[in-house]
């Protein structure tokens, strides 16, 4: 019982409550305040700004990177696509750049923060050096852009069927496309007005209205978009009337929507065990290893520790892959 009452344990105690509260009050804030400041669409500020068509256009619309001059196409294209639908507005060069140098100066600054150079002598505890890098440099990174990603077209989504019914009713008004969609652009806030105010300023800038949608559907790439953009080319091919066809398929958007979010709900108790599952491993290796190396420096030179490490590795690996099988509802 004295233990508990020690005077520099309740410090301890009441520093760690207070910086949880101090965490939780700048959470709060960024909500409640600017976080809904955040929201209000960027082209409406640049309209009101006086911005041109070509301002706008630079302004919404991201960096692409080459993807034929990389030496990692495939990784480059991902984070393209990935960095597209979180809203980032950096390159997917440059975030690449940012991760290589990021992860070299972990694997070059933290044994000589820690005074652990004298004992990097085996291979394997350079290899253990290269995936703490690794992980904090590449991993995390490409988790955060994954999270940011998978929250914008979540809300992008949400707003979608919406955004239709505005745009339909506009229609039915009497507005051309083009009014129409600035219509909607007015009333749907952030990811939709963004996006679709890029589709409008390319329209403006002569773009036709297939070529704008199309490059919609390239950035966001969702479903329900695909479907947007083939109804479009559809009319505009066959004719007859775009309201009515939009109408119809904000019905069947709005339907599939209430379905995945049933599926959701249903698969939410599995998906969040497979993240904490897959999560935990790395996460207590690295807590481990940069508060305690020499946890698994005293055992380094073991013979059997690279073998059954590697053992553990391949496990833990298609541990995750099984995990995302299961886990994986399609609707």
């Amino acid at each position: 019982m004295s233990d508990l009452l020690d005077p520099q344990l309740i410090f301890y105690v009441i520093i760690f409550v207070a910086v949880v509260l101090l965490i939780e009050g700048g959470f709060i804030y960024y909500r409640d305040v600017l976080g809904s400041k955040s929201r209000v669409s960027r082209r409406m500020a640049l309209l009101a700004a006086g911005a041109s068509n070509t301002e706008i256009m630079e302004s919404l619309r991201r960096e692409k990177s080459d993807t034929s001059k990389s030496l990692l196409p495939s990784l480059l294209a991902y984070l393209e696509t990935r960095m597209s639908q979180a809203g980032m507005k950096m390159k997917a060069s440059r975030m690449m750049g940012f991760m290589l140098v990021t992860t070299i100066t972990i694997g070059v600054g933290f044994p000589l923060l820690l005074g652990i150079t004298g004992e990097m002598t085996s291979p394997a505890a350079f290899i253990m050096v290269i995936i703490l890098a690794l992980t904090l440099g590449v991993a995390m990174p490409l988790m955060f852009i994954n999270i940011q990603a998978t929250k914008r077209m979540k809300l992008f989504e949400a707003q979608f069927p919406v955004a239709l019914d505005i745009f339909v009713r506009g229609l039915r008004a009497g507005y051309p496309v083009t009014s129409a969609l600035e219509l909607l652009v007015q009333e749907v806030p952030d990811p939709i007005s963004s996006e679709f105010g890029l589709v409008v300023a390319e329209m403006n800038y002569g773009y036709n209205l297939r070529d704008a949608l199309s490059n919609l559907a390239e950035r966001v790439q969702t479903q329900d978009i695909q479907m947007f953009v083939v109804s479009v080319a559809i009319q505009a091919e066959t004719g007859g009337s775009l309201a009515d066809i939009l109408e119809g398929l904000s019905k069947v958007i709005r339907d599939r929507a209430a379905m995945v979010m049933k599926v959701r709900a249903l698969a939410s108790e599995g998906k969040m065990t497979g993240m904490l599952l897959s999560f935990l491993p790395v996460g207590s290796f690295c807590a481990m290893f940069a508060s305690k190396p020499r946890f698994y420096l005293d055992v380094i030179d073991h013979p059997w520790f690279l073998p059954a490490y590697s053992v553990v590795g391949v496990l833990y690996v298609i541990g995750v892959l099984l995990m995302r099988r299961i886990v994986a509802v399609s609707v």
